[in-house]
């Protein structure tokens, strides 16, 4: 019985492809809006972002990523080149926390048990789900509603490369289409703010989070036994 135990704690291993490879770090970096109030640029850190990830890589191409970000958003209308949005002088600040799970993508292999230098770009999406705060603006003022809770769908795009053993530096932009369209409180689900709206009702909010990551890996390489 002993001996078919190990057979089947070699095997699994072989059949996973490295499952027990894993990754747990930090991101640091800045996050920017782009909605109704403010600057359009879509790339343009302007407030602290930070938070936590961790990776099971299931294979050297692919991996499941989990992730908790946090950071203020904030737009200006005098930011912006919109001769409109300056002249209507609103702006806002709001707090994100979001959590996200998805898929991370390498388009070269990277195999964290070969301590050789490596780098690949990759790509990661999923499904994030944030927490804000309900806005709206009255007599130019920007006033808070209530705490609400959003889905978002991240699209990050990003570079990596192992510096030293057990250790990966990453560096990548995430753009996050929100469901919602009132991070900048244009859009007030609340229906006594009707006539407060504003802006484009058609188009959803954007958030984007640019930085570098952090990460050590470990977990154990996995035995092919010759049986």
């Amino acid at each position: 019985m002993k001996k078919i135990f190990n057979l089947l704690l070699c095997l699994f291993p072989f059949i996973t492809l490295n499952a027990q490879i894993h990754e747990i770090g930090v991101f640091l970096g800045g996050s920017n809006f782009v909605g109704d109030v403010g600057k359009t640029t879509y790339i343009a850190p302007e407030k602290l972002a930070f938070g936590v990830l961790y990776k099971w890589n299931k294979s050297p191409r692919h991996s499941y990523r989990f992730s908790y970000t946090q950071s203020t958003i904030a737009g200006n209308d005098r930011n912006s080149e919109e001769t409109g949005r300056s002249q209507r002088g609103y702006s806002f600040e709001n707090t994100v926390k979001e959590l996200s799970a998805g898929l991370e993508f390498n388009f070269f292999d990277f195999n964290l048990h070969d301590y050789h230098p490596k780098i690949t770009p990759y790509i990661y999406s999923g499904l994030s789900y944030f927490m804000y705060d309900q806005l709206y603006v009255t007599g130019g003022q920007t006033k808070k509603d209530k705490s609400s809770g959003s889905i978002a769908i991240p699209i990050t795009l990003g570079i990596k490369s192992n510096i030293a053993p057990h250790w990966v530096l990453g560096a990548e932009v995430g753009a996050r289409y929100t469901f919602t369209d009132n991070i900048d409180g244009s859009n007030p689900s609340n229906k006594a703010y009707e006539p407060l709206h504003f802006g484009n009702l058609n188009n959803n909010d954007w958030y984007v989070f640019s930085g570098i990551t952090l990460t050590y890996t470990f977990g154990q390489k996995p035995c092919y036994c010759a049986y």
